[in-house]
């Protein structure tokens, strides 16, 4: 066996953690004096890859020991030709998970990589090899496949091993994506789960039940132990050891329908009351527990291009930590209390749309633009996401799209498309200016997805001051609410881009795996 060292920049570190990971034990190392599995460290958590990019991914896995993770890659199965990346330290500090960013990673090709923990108090101690796969971004025009879709474990549905667990995460693996994005509510820190739920055909849904699922997330342990618990069902985790993730957050990653105006003095649930302390312990976890790609200057950043080839570029947004209250949301001027992405983050929006010289332009949003979505839902009283349901000329938080989708047109940037998903059920819409308040704008789609294992709702009334016209909806019939993952109606979003001809199939499939509606774009070029 040759080993090939490939060093990577301190600079280029992840500075939260450092790992990679995937399925499957592939050996084991002798540990002379000991002779329990208990004595050695255990990979407690399988493997992650993500922002797969150019000609690099992250790398993400996790033990249950202050230990040393050695990840190694290669091109083919056997590992007959190992890259080995500089040694990281599993510490108590993140919850003894790692991530690294391995480079150098030749375009367009299946990718096995592989950690062990080695103990640090006796080094000749070796955990088990568990192994991942991934496959690499393209330098040239090939076929790309993705899927899309949202929120994990909420609304008290959590993990039933009678049922199959998370089985749509196994219906998204079939397809064999490049990459999956997960649009936002990874996990659902204030949705306690309960160890039975009575469903209305006399059945019982049974819940696997931890302890941090048994509360409201307010320490640091509570919000890591969110992420702990989708690993616990074998169908995300072997979706997320074969299949890159490309990840950003939404508000159940810290609480629901958060801002810097949420209220907690009134809800018992919370001993904590500060918003601001949540988010910071919630972004701690999301970064910890996500092999999401970050820098030394903005550790805590979620928004960020993704550059897959000449065909893609995928455009992931922050709608949460740069927002203003959610409120009336009537602003007449932009920014301040009318922000959503930010000033900084919609300049940045903007540059890269104009320097993208791929196909297609994906943005992925992890809320829906004209879709209404109210802060307090019982009284109908004020919004959560973009649009103030005015059906009017733009204000309040939808000024700031109204200036993007006004450039998108002058700067001449073509085939934009928006995945998004937080509603809960699935949908088509076609933003047509000529039916719009605000016209100054070229026509795109915007698909719907979610949930994944989580309650279904909807739908939701469209606000027409961007003109959406519904061209496809799968939600609950008869007022029904909160329906649970054994209804069915659990959604995922395919996307497929051909290399001859750069024609975009978008496709909306539910839990079963079943297309339920599909459309074919075609690309504007020169």
């Amino acid at each position: 066996m040759r080993f090939i060292e490939r060093p990577l920049s301190r600079r280029r570190f992840l500075t939260a953690t450092a790992a990679t990971g995937l399925l499957g034990a592939t050996g084991t190392f002798a540990m002379p004096g000991l002779s329990r599995a208990a004595d050695r460290p255990e990979v407690t958590a399988g493997l992650q890859s993500g922002d797969v990019a150019g000609d690099r991914a992250v790398l993400w896995s996790r033990t249950d020991r202050p230990a040393n993770a050695i990840f190694e890659w290669s091109t083919t199965e056997s590992f007959k030709t190992v890259n080995r990346l500089p040694t990281v330290t599993a510490s108590p500090e993140t919850d003894y998970t790692v991530k690294i960013l391995a480079e150098g990673l030749p375009a367009d090709q299946e990718i096995f990589y592989r950690v062990r923990f080695q103990d640090l108090a006796h080094t000749s101690v070796e955990s088990e090899v568990v192994t991942g796969h991934l496959r690499s971004a393209p330098a040239g025009l090939r076929d790309v496949s993705f899927v899309w879709s949202g929120d994990t474990a909420g609304q008290g549905w959590g993990i039933d091993a009678d049922r199959g667990g998370m089985k749509i995460y196994s219906a998204m693996l079939k397809h064999n994506p490049d990459f999956f994005i997960h649009s936002g509510d990874n996990i659902y820190a204030d949705g306690v789960i309960k160890p039975e739920v009575k469903l209305p055909d006399g059945t019982v849904w049974k819940n696997i039940v931890t302890p941090e699922k048994s509360k409201v997330a307010e320490t640091l342990d509570e919000y890591r132990g969110q992420y702990k618990y989708n690993l616990m069902d074998k169908n995300f985790r072997a979706l997320y050891q074969q299949v890159p993730v490309i990840t950003q957050w939404d508000d159940h990653e810290v609480t629901n329908n958060w801002s810097s105006s949420k209220d907690l003095l009134s809800d018992d649930r919370y001993k904590e009351k500060s918003i601001a302390a949540l988010a910071a312990r919630a972004a701690q976890a999301f970064h910890e527990y996500m092999p999401i790609a970050t820098t030394l200057a903005e550790p805590r950043r979620v928004y960020r291009k993704i550059p897959y080839g000449p065909l893609l570029d995928v455009f992931m947004l922050d709608m949460r930590t740069y927002r203003g209250p959610n409120g009336a949301n009537l602003q007449t001027t932009e920014g301040g209390e009318a922000a959503f992405l930010g000033a900084e983050q919609l300049a940045w929006l903007k540059r890269e749309l104009a320097n993208s010289k791929a196909t297609w332009k994906v943005i992925a949003a992890d809320m829906p633009l004209a879709l209404v979505v109210w802060d307090k839902a019982e009284q109908k009283k004020g919004f959560e996401a973009v649009s103030n349901n005015d059906n009017g000329k733009p204000l309040g938080r939808e000024l700031e799209f109204a200036d993007l989708l006004r450039f998108i047109r002058a700067a001449g940037v073509k085939n934009t498309v928006w995945l998004t998903a937080d509603v809960h059920y699935t949908a088509a819409h076609y933003y047509n200016p000529d039916k719009a308040a605000f016209q100054d704008f070229d026509p795109f789609w915007e698909f719907v997805s979610g949930p994944l294992h989580s309650g279904t709702f909807g739908p939701n009334d469209l606000d027409m001051t961007f003109g959406p016209e519904l061209k496809y909806v799968k939600a609950p019939e008869g007022g029904q609410q909160n329906l649970s993952p054994a209804a069915g109606l659990q959604f995922f979003g395919h996307v497929a881009i051909a290399a001859d001809t750069r024609v975009m199939t978008v496709t909306l499939r539910d839990a079963a795996d079943a297309a339920l509606w599909s459309t074919q774009l075609e690309p504007k070029l020169g």
